[in-house]
């Protein structure tokens, strides 16, 4: 099984941050280990606003401290580029025109209100666990994901 972590970002990388953010990932996952065991790992940032960590759990096992090492990777590039990578309180979703918005939840919420996001609003479910899972309910209709028991 291939297991993923999803970040969101507060903000849409730039073109030089993405780089610098993405050749950062890479030398890292070329140094993951867990108990001195090299994980299969991969990180990718996809459409400027995520960036998704995979590790292949039937090669090794992830630890606890091999994901206190990617966290605080991620926190390093929060520092060094000023974005927030941990802030769980805004909502990424697809508008009408199929382009990527990023809002809180007061703002999604009143999104939902006006009837501008409805069921059929596509959302990101960030909390996707696997590799199958990211491909099947990421961007998702709003009523097959969490969002539509919390924003009614």
């Amino acid at each position: 099984m291939k297991k993923v972590w999803i970040y969101q970002a507060d903000r849409f990388f730039t073109q030089p941050e993405h780089e610098t953010a993405q050749a950062k990932l890479d030398s890292f996952i070329k140094e993951w280990t867990a108990h001195g065991s090299q994980l299969a790992g991969k990180a990718e940032i996809i459409n400027n606003l995520f960036i998704v960590l995979t590790v292949d759990e039937e090669i090794a096992q992830v630890t606890g401290c091999s994901i206190d090492k990617s966290v605080r990777i991620l926190k390093e590039l929060e520092e060094e580029l000023n974005i927030g990578l941990f802030n769980r309180t805004l909502i990424s979703y697809r508008d009408s025109e199929n382009n990527i918005q990023l809002v809180s939840r007061d703002v999604f919420e009143a999104l939902c209100k006006e009837g501008e996001v409805n069921a059929d609003t596509i959302v990101f479910n960030n909390l996707v666990q696997t590799e199958e899972e990211l491909k099947s309910n990421w961007e998702v209709p709003m009523k097959s994901s969490w969002h539509a028991t919390v924003f009614r």
